[in-house]
């Protein structure tokens, strides 16, 4: 019996395509199997029958990428389906596809693994709702366990320009909310694409509209990824395109991860706008449209970042779990629910408007940063007046304990309903109070005479890991980390 379920991470297929030091658990037999397992429920979702569903094929710029898509284009020929290969391709703009009147395709399939070491690859499947969800990837992959293998054929499909298309959605943006044939005229704008998919941002958007994009960088795909880790996350992602925007005196930087569902920026000064504080932009362009939406956020946004939305934007901030579908699914929870929510992010730079589908695209939110600086610039001023009431804590840390237990979900819980009646029971000797509501882990606020701040510890979402987040107002991360420790003496955790 096979068993694909190693290959599942959260709504995504994600596994090992190149041959090295693991083993492949993702080559031609799998990606074919789960092609035609996708098909399959996709006529199922659309009641359409199978020769009747046209799907889009994209990928980035990942070395087993031509592999797989050529798996993938049998096992749809094979089926009956319509495939458009689009080649090369963000992960948004491949939802677009359904959305597009050019293509108007039923379902699609990206070939990615975000910003996975170069040899990993895998699948983000959409079909006209949005990006599939965990249960739906579960089924995919127990229909695909069931099928007969998927033979060999040769692969009909239709090759077209998507990123053209998507490319223009974009660029009309900007001139609808900026004015004028060419109106980033004036500006610099440096992007950093990390050799992924993204490098089509500077040379057919922002150019063509006037943009000085010099001293743009990592624009050419090269899976090797040989620069730094295409991930807004990464210490030395931020760090290259800080330096480039202060070295090239630029008026704005962009940061994409390998697909471009996830970006972050640089203002004139060098200064990042990643992790709380691209949460706090992305709100700010949308505040004075939606007063009073509610943000979605996952669990480890800053106690600062709730201030700004809430006390300097009229904003009301929902902070719930990690996992960019959970916030995604919670916002439209909330719509149905009657509560307005405009905005679902992740500190990882994850950022689905209402406005544009709750699809998590780097480069549409990319688009209204340019957008905001763009209206400043005319206006005699810089991108930085809209974060200078966002206040950062001193000190910021996350720590991953491994927990080796073959029970780690169990034993997991039982350490965080522990922490959570150590905190209460030593509420006077540490100062410290449970953070209520709370959706994820245990987030525990911290105010003592040697520190004041909070940490949150919680399960991994996949890996037998505890991640420990802790920012601090006064003293330090350590102080935390200590008590911490302390409490986890006796558990079988390793830092």
């Amino acid at each position: 019996m096979l068993d694909y379920s190693k290959l599942q991470n959260g709504s995504d297929i994600r596994g090992v395509a190149m041959e090295g030091a693991e083993p492949v658990n993702l080559g031609r037999e799998e990606a074919a199997r789960l092609t035609a397992a996708f098909v399959l429920w996709l006529a199922e979702k659309s009641q359409k029958p199978v020769k009747n569903l046209t799907i889009s094929v994209g990928h980035d710029s990942r070395l087993t990428a031509q592999m797989l898509k050529k798996a993938v284009l049998e096992s749809l020929t094979y089926e009956g389906a319509k495939a458009l290969d689009c080649g090369l391709a963000s992960t948004p703009a491949m939802f677009m596809s359904t959305v597009f009147e050019e293509f108007r395709c039923d379902g699609a399939i990206m070939i990615t693994a975000s910003h996975l070491p170069e040899n990993r690859n895998g699948f983000k499947y959409f079909c006209k709702d949005g990006g599939l969800d965990k249960a739906d990837i579960k089924k995919i992959i127990k229909m695909a366990e069931q099928l007969e293998e998927i033979p060999a054929v040769e692969p009909d499909f239709q090759a077209v320009d998507l990123m053209s298309v998507y490319s223009a959605h974009l660029k009309n943006k900007i001139i609808r909310e900026v004015g004028g044939a060419r109106p980033l005229e004036g500006l610099k704008i440096v992007v950093d694409a990390g050799n992924g998919a993204g490098g089509f941002y500077a040379s057919d958007i922002l150019k063509p509209l006037g943009a000085d994009i010099s001293g743009s960088c990592f624009l050419e795909p090269d899976g090797h990824f040989p620069n730094h880790q295409p991930n807004p996350e990464n210490r030395e992602a931020m760090e290259a395109i800080s330096h480039a925007v202060t070295e090239n005196h630029a008026d704005l930087g962009i940061i994409f991860d390998t697909d471009v569902d996830r970006s972050s920026a640089v203002d004139a000064s060098g200064r990042e706008i990643s992790r709380n504080a691209i949460v706090a932009m992305a709100a700010a362009l949308i505040a004075v449209n939606h007063p009073e939406t509610t943000v979605v956020t996952d669990s480890i946004t800053s106690d600062q970042l709730t201030v700004y939305l809430e006390e300097c934007l009229g904003l009301k901030h929902l902070r719930y779990k990690r996992g960019y579908k959970n916030v995604i699914n919670k916002a439209i929870e909330l719509n149905k629910n009657g509560v307005d929510c405009q905005l679902a992010i992740e500190t990882s730079g994850h950022a689905a408007y209402k406005e544009n589908y709750f699809l998590d695209d780097g480069a549409y939110l990319a688009t209204k940063i340019v957008i905001k600086t763009a209206q400043l610039k005319k206006a005699g001023a810089a991108l930085d007046v809209v974060l200078k009431s966002l206040e950062e804590p001193e000190e910021a840390r996350e720590y991953r304990f491994s927990v080796n237990r073959q029970d780690f979900s169990e034993y997991a819980d039982k350490i965080l309903a522990d922490l959570d009646i150590w905190a209460r029971k030593n509420s006077r000797v540490f100062g410290t109070s449970i953070a209520e509501p709370n959706y994820e882990g245990v987030r525990i606020n911290f105010d003592n005479d040697l520190v004041k701040g909070w940490c949150l510890m919680r399960k991994s979402l996949h890996d037998p890991v505890m991640p420990l987040n802790i920012e601090v107002t006064r003293g330090n991360c350590q102080t935390i980390l200590d008590m911490v420790l302390n409490f986890l003496g006796t558990y079988d955790v390793t830092l």
